[in-house]
């Protein structure tokens, strides 16, 4: 019963690594994931229409592995913002972003309010945001994210076991803002489009 109960915990827990190559993702996911600058930009270079569907908004517990990212001693309340990223409306991203209920408006004057917008181009856009390093994982069925994407894509694309995701930190003033991006399978077969 013990084992069970840790297994299930190490699946609903994602290891986070500065190194990309920890994971072994496929070579053009890793492309991917390590895309830098805005993500946002470069769906948009290989899509001929770029949307950004919000599924939901609102207060919420942050997960396990979110926490001290974000400078709270343990999982508590923020705000999350989860949005599929599409590209000729097939979803190739899953996002997901929380904000620590401490922040203020004139730290992230426009979180609220971006409704159908894309965060990324909010963050790149601002001289004030400065960005940490990327981290990467491999998120099995068991973790949240993994399941919230799945049940957010439906029956519209193939959900293999394990999806390959990147976190970055985000600082404007005293705020922080942590965005997970979950890659979908779709992702990898997008071809450049706006050279």
């Amino acid at each position: 019963m013990t084992s069970d109960r840790v297994r299930g915990a190490s699946l609903r827990q994602a290891v986070w690594h500065p190194q990309v190559l920890s994971l072994n993702a496929p070579p053009v996911l890793r492309d991917w994931l390590t895309t830098a600058g805005s993500l946002t930009s470069r769906l948009k270079a290989y899509s001929r229409a770029f949307r950004v569907q919000c599924l939901h908004q609102h207060t919420a517990r942050c997960l396990a592995d979110e926490a001290a990212a974000i400078g709270l001693p343990r999982p508590g309340r923020v705000w999350e913002r989860e949005v599929l990223l599409r590209c000729d409306n097939t979803a190739a991203v899953f996002a997901h972003t929380v904000v620590p209920m401490t922040a203020t408006a004139s730290d992230w004057p426009l979180f609220g309010a971006l409704g159908e917008r894309s965060l990324g181009t909010t963050l790149f856009g601002d001289p004030l945001v400065r960005r940490s390093v990327l981290e990467f994982a491999k998120l099995r069925e068991g973790h949240p994210l993994a399941q919230r994407a799945r049940a957010a894509l439906g029956e519209e694309a193939a959900q293999p076991n394990i999806l390959y995701a990147r976190r970055c930190l985000y600082r404007r003033r005293r705020g922080t803002l942590l965005v997970t991006e979950v890659f979908l399978p779709s992702v990898m077969e997008l071809k450049q489009i706006n050279i």
